[in-house]
């Protein structure tokens, strides 16, 4: 292997400068902003944390996480998300803490990925934990918070994609009983969106033809409270029917929020199947093909910690925002260049601490070799002379 150039990175990593970390910054502090008036009080957690604890419960397969060794030889890993992080201070630093417990926060994570275009191994999320509450209200609650982070980070046009991983359990159970490796295979294809893989792989499997086209049913169930009914009608599954029922609950509260207008139910997003334990979301910005958002029930991880407790959360992948919102020009500062003598130091440095008080002022200042100034480097700032 040859000796990478000084300039070269890892793939997967990325340099911001300044003109977008000053945006990635701005959407940041205004989500947190909105997170904090909702009741959500940001936590940081450690960059590296015990594989055998964090590592193992996180929602991350094993081959994408980085693994390091410490001199003890013990496994540690980057942090790949922050929902196990925040589930182990839940269950230790505030276990006398009462439930329901809100937490927010802002942290880059770490995914190890194949060398694909696109990828990134190291990205921003922004989210929250609700902890200790088992409601409709309470995943209602983060949706409609989820909506309004959006909102604050400059989103204009969004859809959230909103689902339950109970409901294809369930009809899964009542149609394709014992077949355990055909459930699986059917749920990755919606995992990823490979809706021509589904039909596929039901047409291979020799089933009847009312199962067959029950199965593919499913893939039009998108649409308002209607999708509701008519999943009801498809199934006599307890848990399908009951995982339908818990949806028309969130979306007769989102409904109360004024946010419905932003979210349609897609029974095909199940998120994490192998993680989330009730409803998922994912929020789509317009003319991005990937998803901006994602947030779910995962009502077994703090039992992994000791302190089982039902759970809900969130995160916005904060540098995918940046390039929705990258595009547009947002509130530019004022950039202000004051040049001096030196016998005018003193008046010079006064101006500028004066002009550094007000809202979005950047102020440099130079010392004049003489009693010209130069025109190169004064692109897009204002010039203030005291020669």
């Amino acid at each position: 292997m040859s000796k990478p150039r000084v300039f070269e990175k890892p793939t997967g990593v990325k340099d911001y400068l300044p003109e977008a970390v000053a945006k990635l910054r701005s959407i940041e502090f205004q989500v947190l902003d909105c997170m904090q008036r909702w009741g959500y009080r940001q936590i940081v957690t450690p960059t590296l944390e015990y594989y055998d604890t964090v590592g193992v419960a996180s929602a991350t397969s094993d081959k994408k996480l980085f693994k390091l060794l410490d001199r003890k030889g013990t496994t540690i890993v980057l942090r790949s998300d922050m929902t196990a992080p925040i589930a182990r201070v839940v269950a230790s630093l505030l276990k006398e803490e009462q439930f329901p417990i809100r937490l927010s926060y802002h942290s880059n994570v770490f995914r190890a990925i194949e060398e694909e275009a696109g990828r990134e191994a190291e990205f921003y999320q922004t989210g929250v934990e609700l902890v200790g509450e088992a409601s409709a209200e309470a995943d209602a609650e983060v949706i409609a918070l989820a909506i309004a982070s959006l909102q604050a980070a400059g989103v204009k046009q969004f859809k959230i994609a909103l689902g339950h991983v109970g409901f294809l359990n369930g009809l899964f159970e009542e149609t394709l009983l014992g077949q355990e490796e055909a459930q699986k295979a059917l749920k990755d294809c919606l995992l990823r969106r490979d809706h021509v893989g589904y039909r596929e792989l039901l047409n291979g499997l020799g089933l009847s033809a009312e199962v067959r086209q029950e199965l593919e049913g499913v893939l039009r169930l998108r649409g308002g409270q209607e999708i509701c009914r008519q999943a009801q009608e498809m199934t006599d599954n307890r848990t399908a029917r009951a995982s339908v029922v818990h949806l028309c609950e969130v979306w007769d509260v989102l409904v109360e929020y004024g946010v419905s207008e932003h979210v349609v139910i897609d029974l095909t997003n199940i998120g994490d199947f192998s993680y989330y334990t009730g409803m998922t979301f994912e929020g789509y910005a317009a003319d991005l093909g990937f998803p901006v958002c994602s947030g779910g029930r995962y009502d077994n991880l703090l039992g992994q910690f000791g302190r089982p407790a039902p759970a809900t959360g969130f995160s916005l992948k904060t540098n995918r925002i940046l390039e929705a919102v990258g595009r547009t020009e947002g509130n530019e500062p004022r950039r202000v260049l004051i040049v001096y003598t030196p016998e005018r130091r003193a008046e010079a440095l006064c101006k500028a601490a004066e002009l550094r008080q007000e809202p979005g002022v950047m102020v440099e200042t130079h010392r004049a070799a003489g009693m010209e100034t130069e025109a190169a480097g004064l692109a897009g700032r204002e010039l203030i002379s005291y020669l």
